[in-house]
C-alpha cells in the first residue's frame, strides 16, 4: 500500500511557503536573504512537479483552509500558523479516502459485522466489497481485520496529528547549519 504522493507535495508546498515568506513566523528574526514570492511557480521549481498539480494542490490546501492564495504576483502563504497545522491536516485535506457512510451489501447480510469500522469519515485500508458468505473464511474477514485496520489506522493518525509544520521547518534549520 502506498499513500499517493499528493500528501508528500503538499507538505512540501506548505513547508516552502513559511520559508520562503519574508513576514511568516519562521522568518521573523532571520535575516531573510532567502525570502521570495511564493507563487505556483516558485513552488513547482522547487518540488519539481508541474504547476498545473502544484495549483490543483495549492486548491485543496485552501479548501481546507491551510493556505491563502492572492491573485497576480503576491502569491501564497499560510492561513494559520505553522505550529497549528498538523500533518494529519493536510493529509486530510489533500487525499481522497473513501468515504464510509454505507456499509456495502455483503457486509450488511453478516451478523458478526461490527458496524463501529465504518463510523469514521474515511477509512485508510479499504476492503473488498464482496467476499464469499459461505466461505468460512470470507464470512468472518471482516471480524477478523476489521479492528485492526481501525487501530493501524488510528494510531497513523495519532502520530500526523503530533508533527506540526513548525517542527519540521526547525529540523530544516538543523539541516540548513549542519
Amino acid at each position: 500500500m502506498q499513500i499517493p504522493s499528493r500528501f508528500s507535495i503538499a507538505i512540501h508546498i506548505c513547508l516552502c511557503i513559511e520559508f520562503f515568506n519574508a513576514d511568516s513566523q519562521y522568518n521573523k528574526d532571520r535575516d531573510k536573504k532567502h525570502c521570495k514570492i511564493v507563487t505556483g511557480e516558485v513552488l513547482a521549481e522547487s518540488v519539481g512537479v508541474n504547476s498545473v498539480i502544484v495549483r490543483n494542490i495549492l486548491a485543496l490546501l485552501k479548501n481546507a483552509g491551510i493556505v491563502s492564495i492572492f491573485r497576480g504576483s503576491k502569491g501564497a502563504k499560510l492561513a494559520r500558523n505553522a505550529e497549528d497545522i498538523s500533518l494529519l491536516d493536510i493529509f486530510l485535506a489533500v487525499e481522497s479516502m473513501p468515504k464510509n457512510k454505507e456499509i456495502p451489501k455483503s457486509q450488511e447480510i453478516q451478523s458478526s459485522y461490527k458496524e463501529n469500522f465504518f463510523t469514521k469519515e474515511y477509512t485508510l485500508f479499504r476492503f473488498h466489497t464482496n467476499p464469499n458468505l459461505l466461505c468460512p473464511l470470507g464470512k468472518n474477514i471482516h471480524t477478523l481485520l476489521d479492528s485492526r485496520f481501525c487501530k493501524a489506522q488510528s494510531v497513523l493518525e495519532e502520530y500526523l496529528k503530533s508533527v506540526n509544520l513548525s517542527a519540521l521547518l526547525e529540523d530544516l534549520e538543523g539541516n540548513l547549519a549542519g
